[in-house]
């Protein structure tokens, strides 16, 4: 049945499509276009996302750390609990809006030539950027030391831990992280506020947990390496925000930044084994 509201395919079903299924270009069974988002719940979810990465990233790297040496069960908790919750949120807000969850959608070939393109050059550029100019320079003078000390804390120092902790983090916390700040902090935004405005405060959202992160492995470093690297994720966000607009679809912005995360992996793999 059509809306009474608008038209099926009008330009505002779409947009209110975008976040009812985790693939934006099929629509749900069961939900129609006209399905609001309860007045109550938008603000305080949406503040609440917009923050709590960036509350949490502050807990696991500031506040519960140990300094290092061994593992940090404190710590281990403080995060472990937090990302549950963090991605537990979105799926509890869609169900208290639709009275369902989510479901997937088929793998599609959308967006996957920029997404491969923009992932790539960023990845080569953070490769390039730490073997010709960073590598043994006075910026990541104290780095290598911040990085043995969190990968003790996580208990993942070894050689396989490390390949386990960054297999976690490269495919699965970075798909993670997309069907979070894309289909639900993006997609929530884009119900309220047009394109532009979305990428941005997305984007700035996204940036925020990643200061904190920056702020440990560049300590005193705040002009030279954390500000700086810090619009880079902002812009980074930004950008994959208006590829999941564009494509439709989680896959091409989660294979960009699946690329990237590998990339800096990899950089840090040098940093801690490489001597």
């Amino acid at each position: 049945m059509r809306s009474s509201k608008f038209h099926e395919d009008s330009p505002m079903t779409r947009l209110v499509q975008r976040t009812v299924d985790l693939d934006a270009s099929r629509t749900p069974a069961g939900a129609t276009p006209s399905t609001p988002i309860a007045t109550p719940l938008y603000w305080p979810a949406l503040i609440f996302a917009l923050t709590f990465p960036t509350l949490l990233s502050y807990l696991d790297f500031i506040a519960f750390s140990s300094g290092g040496g061994e593992p940090n069960p404190a710590q281990q908790l403080v995060y472990s609990g937090g990302k549950v919750l963090q991605f537990l949120f979105p799926l509890i807000c869609f169900f208290l809006v639709y009275r369902r969850l989510p479901r997937a959608a088929a793998p599609t070939l959308r967006g996957l030539g920029f997404g491969l393109g923009f992932g790539v050059l960023v990845a080569s550029g953070v490769v390039v950027l730490y073997y010709a100019f960073l590598k043994n320079s006075v910026l990541l003078a104290s780095t290598a030391v911040q990085l043995r000390q969190k990968l003790e804390e996580f208990g993942v120092a070894s050689p396989l831990g490390f390949a386990l902790f960054a297999f976690f983090v490269i495919v699965l916390h970075s798909l993670l992280e997309e069907y979070y700040w894309r289909w639900f902090v993006f997609g929530w935004l884009r119900k309220r506020v047009s394109l532009l405005p979305a990428m941005i405060i997305s984007g700035l959202g996204f940036m925020g947990h990643h200061v904190i992160i920056l702020w440990v492995y560049f300590p005193d470093q705040l002009l030279t390496a954390v500000i700086p690297f810090s619009l880079c994720v902002a812009v980074g966000g930004a950008i994959w925000a208006w590829l999941y607009e564009r494509s439709g679809s989680l896959y091409a912005p989660w294979l960009s930044h699946l690329l990237v995360d590998a990339s800096l992996f990899m950089v840090g793999y040098d940093l801690y084994f490489g001597g």
